[in-house]
C-alpha cells in the first residue's frame, strides 16, 4: 500500500494542516493574548510539534518512494530556512520542544 493511501496518515496530515493554519493565523496576536489564551496557544504548538515529529518518523521508516520524496522535500525546505547541513531533524524537533517548554514557563510566570 502507498504511504499516502493510509487513512491514518491522511488523517494525521489533515490535522497537521489544520493546526498549522490555526497556530500561524494567531502567531502575531500572541503578545496581546491573556495568560489562558497564551497557554492554549503553546499547548497547540506542542501538539503540532508532536504530530509533525510522528509524521517525520513515519516518513523516515517508510520504503514508499513518495514518502521518501516528501522527507527529502522537508529537509530541503528546512535547509532553505537556515538549518545547517547534516543536522538531523530530530535534533531540531528536540530544540523546538525545549523552546516551547521555555515559552510555557514564561507564560506561567506572568502574573497577568
Amino acid at each position: 500500500m502507498n504511504f499516502f493511501d493510509s487513512e491514518v496518515v491522511r488523517s494525521e496530515m489533515t490535522e497537521i494542516q489544520e493546526l498549522q493554519e490555526e497556530v500561524y493565523t494567531k502567531v502575531f496576536d500572541f503578545p496581546l493574548m491573556d495568560k489562558e489564551d497564551k497557554l492554549n496557544h503553546v499547548k497547540k504548538l506542542e501538539h503540532l510539534l508532536e504530530k509533525q515529529r510522528v509524521l517525520y518518523t513515519r516518513l523516515s521508516l517508510s520504503d514508499d518512494p513518495e514518502a521518501k520524496l516528501m522527507k527529502e522535500n522537508i529537509i530541503k525546505s528546512a535547509k532553505m530556512m537556515g538549518m545547517p547541513e547534516n543536522v538531523d531533524l530530530n535534533i531540531i524537533f528536540a530544540n523546538m520542544e525545549k523552546m516551547l517548554k521555555t515559552m510555557r514557563q514564561q507564560v506561567d510566570k506572568d502574573p497577568t
